[in-house]
């Protein structure tokens, strides 16, 4: 009797142990099942790295993956001739050559189209995901794919944007610099190669992303400053067709007066006399034959400026209407953006970044701003209409002050000139005329407001600085808990959830994501936009943003005569 209830708890020890082997192989067999492993791609086979992230949550990540070949000295960018075997792609790859921000050293490689891509699984392997796909800003100057290191986390890590709005997110690298955008103003050099590397990496992603599991019907270009106006122009060209759904821009569109250079060729001819090569017919041969890293230190931009010459009109290495990206001036291009949904906003202070270099007076606790720096910035930014444009500007900027002005309202009115003329007033033009352009795009406007973390050492009054917002969209307050308060991570929740729905429907009320307020519409006649920050509620929708300033600018300035051109 007792060996037969041994003999039965055995058979039951071996049906459990079985089970589990059972139940194991199945886990097993999942968690395979989570990783695209080696993934095809028109060039050949990619490997990226398998993250967990949690139960059955997985993602690939795949960094280093050629979108072109090495681009040829200003020339647009060339198929990859592609490679034999698995490439493996788990390490970033150098940004394209570039100076410092203090113009002294040149780094990075002229060996630098490639793009990094983050693809979740949560849950099962991704199957149809949209796609977002990030453009860097820095001036057409400066960045990379990857942006600058917080912790050990980048800047554009896709992780946290993937994960949480269950998107596949992709970043690319363009030449920037003299690299990327000098220009002749003819076609011997006819520049926009930049431009054309973004959209090179577009037409990629549309090609290849369905191997990661994405949706190419389905891709939503954002960028942030020069990376909002690169967004932008890629929606105006006539070479993106049927490529781009939507397109989010982030402080910066490409009516903004940095964003055009109007008279390439002056600066061309700088730069070639700084390289000793001549200024005539064989300009453009000449510079092809020159180093590159000396061509990128030619390149600079001055960092002295003031308030009678603001540092915005010193970037001249920016995109041109060359006839073919650009066929014609961009005001002009919005029907090719008819139905592409677009959402574009500033930061209600964008312009502090700048007005740093022009009106020092704002950042010091020693010295004071004075009416007569307002008078002096406005009087640049309003010079080619004379007398009639400054003292108009003028009336509609002082009209609050009072009869005697406190610093904060001088400091406050310095930084709003600037962040009006650089960013906020194009990119309610921009929308103004997608809206009026629209077939079936949706338009939506919004104002990031969430005061800078830094402000409260000595500037209480101020706000969203340029930049300011990317650290929200990309997740920071989660992979850096360290740095930031509950609250951050309530603002960076609710733009994620924003982005991600709008990349998923069109709608960034419409999603996976539940958001705080019902964004609406922008249109021709509503103007109605978001104010997004860490308080938002239901009641952050407003109407009609900076209007009595938008009106300035759009309408009374360009109408009075002009007594002044470049």
């Amino acid at each position: 009797m007792q060996n037969a209830l041994h003999a039965v708890l055995w058979v039951l020890f071996l049906m459990a142990v079985l089970g589990v082997l059972v139940a194991l192989s199945v886990l097993l067999e999942a968690i395979s099942a989570t990783s695209l492993g080696a993934v095809s791609t028109e060039g050949g086979l990619v490997s990226g790295q398998n993250l967990l992230l949690g139960f059955f949550r997985y993602m690939d990540v795949f960094k280093g993956i050629p979108f072109a070949d090495i681009p040829g000295r200003f020339e647009k960018p060339k198929s990859h001739p592609g490679w034999s075997g698995t490439l493996k792609t788990t390490q970033f790859k150098d940004k394209c050559l570039q100076l410092d921000p203090y113009m002294t050293i040149v780094s990075g490689s002229e060996d630098c189209l490639y793009l990094n891509i983050w693809v979740p699984h949560l849950g099962s392997l991704a199957s149809n995901l949209p796609v977002m796909v990030w453009i860097y800003g820095g001036a057409f100057m400066f960045g990379e794919s990857f942006g600058m290191n917080y912790l050990g986390n980048y800047l554009y890590s896709g992780q946290e944007l993937a994960e949480r709005g269950n998107v596949i997110v992709v970043t690319l690298g363009y030449r920037v610099g003299t690299l990327g955008f000098l220009s002749a103003g003819d076609s011997s050099l006819p520049g926009n190669y930049g431009l054309w590397d973004q959209q090179a990496a577009i037409a990629w992603v549309h090609r290849n992303i369905r191997s990661f599991g994405g949706d190419p019907s389905n891709i939503t270009v954002f960028g942030e400053s020069a990376g909002g106006a690169g967004v932008s122009f890629q929606t105006l060209t006539p070479h993106n067709k049927g490529l781009i759904r939507r397109a989010i821009s982030q402080s910066g569109v490409a009516l903004c007066p940095w964003s055009i250079n109007r008279n390439p060729r002056k600066y061309a001819e700088e730069v070639a006399l700084k390289v000793n090569c001549p200024t005539d017919s064989r300009m453009a041969d000449c510079l092809k034959m020159t180093d590159p890293k000396v061509l990128t230190k030619a390149g600079t931009v001055s960092l002295t400026s003031s308030p009678d010459d603001p540092f915005i009109y010193n970037l001249a290495l920016s995109p041109v209407v060359d006839g073919d990206f650009l066929p014609d001036d961009p005001s002009n291009l919005f029907h090719n953006a008819a139905d592409i949904d677009y959402l574009a906003g500033a930061n209600d202070m964008d312009g502090h970044m700048f007005t740093i270099f022009d009106v020092p007076s704002i950042n010091s606790l020693l010295t004071i701003t004075t009416v007569d720096e307002v008078k002096r910035l406005l009087g640049s930014f309003t010079k080619e209409k004379g007398t009639q444009g400054f003292e108009n500007g003028f009336s509609t900027y002082s009209l609050d002050w009072g009869s005697n002005p406190s610093q904060e309202t001088l400091k406050k009115t310095v930084v709003a000139i600037e962040t009006d003329y650089i960013f906020l007033i194009p990119t309610q033009a921009a929308l103004y005329l997608h809206a009026s352009n629209a077939r079936t795009g949706r338009t939506y406007s919004y104002l990031f407001s969430e005061p800078n973390r830094l402000g409260i050492y000595g500037k209480p009054w101020l706000g969203a600085d340029h930049t300011d917002d990317l650290q929200y969209v990309f997740g920071k307050p989660f992979s850096t808990p360290l740095g930031y308060w509950p609250k951050h991570r309530d603002l960076s929740g609710h733009m994620i959830a924003y982005w991600t729905n709008f990349a998923k429907t069109g709608d960034p009320n419409v999603g996976d994501l539940k958001v705080p307020a019902t964004w609406p519409t922008f249109t021709a006649s509503g103007h109605k936009f978001l104010e997004i920050n860490s308080d938002m509620d239901a009641g952050y929708v407003r109407q009609k943003l900076r209007l009595r300033y938008v009106n300035f600018w759009t309408s009374i300035f360009p109408n009075l005569p002009s007594i002044y051109s470049e």
